[in-house]
């Protein structure tokens, strides 16, 4: 037998797992024979969610308490962070709509005045009416000559350059030497493209293809008059909208601000530099998440790192400044999962705690006040990938004001094991019309997100090949590492 489980060892392949989910209900041999030792189960992550759904509906459970803990904490939340939680978690798309439906509830803030360097990535929070003519005057299109009338013309010894004050007008049969972008002289009929014209050796120009009228000029307000319409509230700032409100004349741009984000990375084993070693592992989610928050339109204020003591970590939290709190790891049922106690002595109110989704099931999202919230990441990397997309994407986007990604789906290329109950994200990299599943996809890894365009949402049991997955970008894919590192 390999290492991988099903997917590597055939119908036997298959027995074997049978035989674990069998042991892990308690039920012996599930072929008939006496009960035996519990086997040394294979490194597979969608083998030990299994066994682990199936220690969760375990009849042999503890019954649920009959009274729910206060502000949506089970009873004992706010006792050692070791006693038993009995959650109902929430279906993967009703999270989703839960982490919008708390944003919506913040009393919006005031727009600010930002330079258009410093707007990037932030919303306009009115709409953008153009201040002059587009262009504001009549421009050459093409180098070549300003002509007035039918050829041949004779030309002018002063040339008109880009930048320089107007040219006095032209009679017909004159030609004036022209620059691209520069202003047209008038009587101007047309602009004679250089490649389209030749002069004799008495110094007169000839057409060599007759310009129309018209041709080649770009007549005052082609693209707008002022005062006209060019974009709307809510439109995210790109490097486009930065370069048509320079030319519409913007010194600076109203737009909504940014909501604030800290992260707090928990856990005394991370180390910040140097290779793991003796237990210690490289801390990966406290260089990714500020970026990965910027893009999705925050502005994160710090990343702070806090030792498995609850004491410092509900200390953090009240004293954080920002309108959303992302926590790491700490949000299961170990020995120093502090988050659960901590909102819980904090008064706050657990929206979600726990959402049918894997990797990435024992995140959550709380109210911490009036314009306030958390968001608790797994510790596991793709899991933690796996809530921000669940829950803090959603609640940023409504904060930040953009708009709501339109859906869209694409076939996968090949078939993708789905978990029994629960939605799964998988990475995937988009090649033409298809989405093709990557693999090292396990709650721990990051080797398949970085190589990834997008997630696919896997429904319950998987697919086969060809069937039509929802696809959510990842934001590099979607709007460019530029805005990531804005």
């Amino acid at each position: 037998m390999t290492g991988r489980g099903t997917r590597e060892t055939g119908n036997g392949g298959e027995r074997y797992v049978e035989e674990a989910l069998a042991m892990a209900r308690g039920e012996g041999d599930p072929q008939g024979g006496a009960a035996r030792t519990r086997p040394v189960l294979p490194q597979d992550p969608d083998i030990e969610e299994a066994l682990a759904l199936v220690r969760e509906e375990s009849p042999s459970s503890p019954a649920a308490p009959a009274e729910a803990g206060t502000r949506g904490f089970p009873a004992g939340a706010g006792d050692s962070p070791a006693a038993p939680r009995h959650r109902a978690a929430t279906p993967w798309p009703r999270a989703r709509a839960l982490a919008e439906r708390a944003a919506r509830s913040v009393p919006p803030r005031a727009p600010v005045t930002r330079r258009p360097d410093a707007a990037l990535g932030l919303v306009l929070a009115a709409p953008l009416p153009a201040l002059t003519d587009l262009p504001s005057f009549d421009t050459s299109a093409m180098d070549g000559w300003a002509v007035a009338g039918p050829g041949p013309w004779d030309v002018r010894e002063e040339g008109v350059l880009a930048g320089h004050a107007g040219h006095g007008p032209l009679d017909d049969g004159e030609a004036v030497r022209i620059a691209t972008g520069a202003r047209v002289p008038p009587d101007t009929t047309a602009i004679l493209r250089s490649e389209h014209g030749r002069t004799d050796d008495k110094g007169r120009l000839h057409a060599t293809r007759d310009p129309a009228h018209g041709q080649d000029i770009r007549p005052r307000g082609q693209e707008c008059r002022s005062g006209d319409h060019l974009l709307s509230a809510g439109t995210v700032v790109t490097p486009a909208v930065l370069g048509l409100a320079a030319a519409a004349g913007y010194d600076s741009l109203a737009v909504l601000p940014p909501p604030r984000a800290e992260v707090l990375v928990l856990g005394d084993e991370l180390l910040t530099e140097g290779l793991p070693t003796d237990g210690l592992i490289r801390d990966a989610l406290g260089p990714m998440l500020p970026p990965w928050l910027r893009a999705l339109g925050a502005e994160v204020l710090a990343v702070r790192r806090i030792a498995d003591d609850e004491r410092a970590l509900r200390k953090a939290i009240t004293r954080s400044a920002a309108d959303l709190i992302v926590t790491t790891g700490g949000t299961a049922s170990g020995p120093v999962d502090h988050v659960h106690p901590t909102l819980a002595k904090l008064d706050a109110e657990l929206l979600v705690d726990g959402v049918q989704v894997r990797p990435g099931h024992p995140m959550l999202l709380a109210r911490l006040g009036e314009g306030r919230h958390l968001v608790g990441l797994p510790g596991n990397p793709l899991a933690a990938v796996s809530g921000l997309c669940t829950l803090a994407e959603p609640l940023l986007r409504v904060l930040a004001g953009r708009p709501v990604p339109e859906r869209y789906t694409l076939p996968v290329r090949e078939a993708v094991q789905g978990h029994p109950h629960d939605t799964r994200l998988v990475p995937v990299t988009v090649r033409g019309e298809y989405a093709v599943p990557l693999h090292f996809n396990g709650p721990a890894m990051l080797r398949g997100i970085a190589a990834a365009d997008a997630l696919a949402v896997v429904p319950p049991g998987g697919t086969g090949p060809g069937a039509e997955l929802e696809l959510l970008d990842l934001p590099w894919a979607l709007a460019g590492i530029g805005v990531c590192l804005a």
